[in-house]
């Protein structure tokens, strides 16, 4: 039986305040929030990691009108552009089949319980103790305790993501103070090492991130920037399905990186 469903306002409220959009700072071109409306009451909800054309085409063909779209990047990283090219095939996609579109980026990465970084810590089964390093004022990563071989927390991690894992095995055998910033983390890898952490998870990162890890003594995980960030908008819509009496679903379109 089809759910009645939900007005469209009402969940991008409700969206707006858990997430703390208007309070979590971000790139300018993230536009965290409703990107694209739709004139359907919401029947389902379909979370993703990227509003690409393969994105919108899979849900299209099988949600159709009265769907709302979760995703963590979202369809304005190009700019202020004109609507045109690929920018007008994505939007007119959504907008003829009555499709709405939500992104959040930061906002969601940082959320202490549906969160990218939180929902990785508790499939990990790291015992989180605070938060580490600063994205311009606000704590990004998430660390804790965890006792466990690297090469065990290797494939735990292969395992909870479904993806292949790199591990630069700078730090101990035997991990101890663990951290996480999915997507691509690197950046704050100083300040993992200033917190104390002596491994640290994240999804990618450039090639002289290496040496860093080796020579600051940290293991550094790479668990590929779409797999580690695929948790969060996953989490995101069954707490929405959950509260609104809503279908949901998760589109995986795996990039491999």
């Amino acid at each position: 039986m089809m759910p009645e469903g939900a007005p469209l306002s009402v969940l991008v409220a409700h969206l707006d305040a858990l997430l703390r959009i208007r309070e979590i700072p971000d790139e300018p071109n993230a536009v965290n929030g409703l990107q694209v409306e739709c004139r359907s009451t919401i029947r389902r909800i379909v979370a993703a990691v990227d509003a690409s054309q393969a994105t919108i085409d899979g849900v299209v063909e099988r949600a159709g009108p009265g769907t709302l779209v979760l995703v963590h990047h979202g369809l304005l990283w190009d700019g202020n552009v004109p609507v045109v090219g690929r920018r007008y095939r994505r939007i007119r996609a959504l907008l003829e089949n009555d499709v709405a579109l939500y992104a959040a980026h930061i906002p969601l990465d940082v959320h202490p319980e549906l969160g990218n970084n939180a929902a990785l810590a508790e499939r990990l089964g790291i015992q989180v103790e605070g938060w580490f390093g600063s994205y311009r004022g606000i704590p990004l990563g998430i660390c804790g305790r965890l006792s466990l071989d690297r090469e065990q927390l290797t494939d735990r991690l292969g395992q909870v993501l479904s993806s292949a894992v790199t591990l630069i095995p700078g730090g101990p055998v035997v991990t101890a103070r663990v951290g996480i910033v999915t997507g691509a983390g690197t950046s704050l890898l100083a300040a993992a090492r200033e917190a104390g952490l002596d491994t640290f998870i994240t999804g990618e990162g450039a090639h002289h991130v290496y040496f860093d890890a080796m020579e600051w003594s940290m293991n550094l995980l790479y668990g590929g920037h779409y797999a580690t960030e695929k948790l969060g908008v996953q989490h995101l819509a069954e707490h929405l399905g959950e509260r609104f009496g809503l279908e949901w679903e998760f589109h995986d379109h795996d990039t491999g990186l």
